[in-house]
């Protein structure tokens, strides 16, 4: 079964894991901006950021086998600095519009702010003028209260709910996300968010329409495998192939597919390491 990893922060991760990656039948990914690490003082520490996960990281994974795509935001996490924000945001537009973007975010809330929310509503007003996918982050903690706010902005604005991700729900969100019409992600995280066995029973429970699994596998205690992982706990609770190939395969390539860049190559053949090590 081939896997699209739809939201992996693969600036974390190693050449191994790319070569896991593929070994487990993932051939394509989309990496959404993140926080890496510590706050960022300046504006060209984020446009250097940008540039290297659309095109170095889109390089280093082709050489295993993988297709790589990247969208670019101001995470939620480094907006209170005001004016930081509108510099950044000032310079998006040239990485959005890049080859290799194919889609808005993450943008939503991280602790429920007014500054979280005034750049959260800037950069869904440029997406939405694009027509891009946007990638839409739920706070970890205040889920319910985050995912009533970004309902709320999403229909004040306008926003088209099939271009849409909400990421990072839970038991006690899915139903209000889903209720948005807008897709609904879950991640996949060893210890902390769901496991597959969460997974499996949300998708038992609400069924697999506009559903979207992803690993993140960012700097914490996280899998690049957990889709892998996930697939194989579904099979081993009866889901249907179909249902998990809708999870893993048709439903990200239906929600990134209103991106004209995304095209990815499923058949990339992995380089010998001696080759691109010279």
């Amino acid at each position: 079964m081939i896997i699209i990893e739809p939201h992996i922060h693969m600036y974390s991760r190693t050449t191994d894991d790319y070569v896991a990656m593929y070994k487990a039948g993932i051939r394509a990914c989309v990496e959404p901006s993140f926080w890496m690490g510590t706050n960022r003082r300046y504006a060209g520490t984020f446009f250097d950021y940008f540039q290297l996960i659309l095109e170095f990281e889109a390089v280093r994974a082709r050489r295993f086998g993988i297709d790589h795509y990247a969208a670019v935001s101001l995470n939620p996490k480094e907006t209170e600095d005001r004016v930081l924000t509108d510099e950044v945001l000032d310079g998006l537009a040239t990485y959005l519009d890049h080859s290799r973007c194919v889609a808005l975010g993450e943008i939503g809330f991280n602790l429920i702010t007014p500054n979280e929310e005034y750049a959260f509503v800037r950069q869904l007003r440029m997406g939405i003028e694009r027509k891009m996918p946007i990638i839409i982050h739920l706070p970890h903690t205040q889920k319910p209260a985050g995912i009533k706010r970004i309902a709320e902005i999403l229909k004040a604005e306008g926003a088209l709910v099939d271009r849409v991700v909400i990421d990072h729900n839970t038991e006690e969100t899915i139903r209000q996300s889903l209720d948005t019409g807008c897709y609904s992600g879950m991640t996949v995280y060893p210890i902390s968010k769901l496991d597959p066995e969460r997974v499996s029973e949300i998708i038992r429970q609400y069924g697999v329409g506009r559903m979207i699994v992803d690993g993140s596998a960012d700097w914490g205690v996280s899998d690049p495998l957990s889709l892998v992982k996930t697939v194989a706990h579904m099979r081993s609770r009866g889901h249907s192939e179909a249902t998990i190939q809708t999870l893993v395969y048709d439903n990200p390539m239906a929600f990134y597919a209103h991106s004209p860049n995304w095209k990815p190559a499923l058949d990339i053949v992995p380089l010998d390491p001696r080759e691109f090590q010279r």
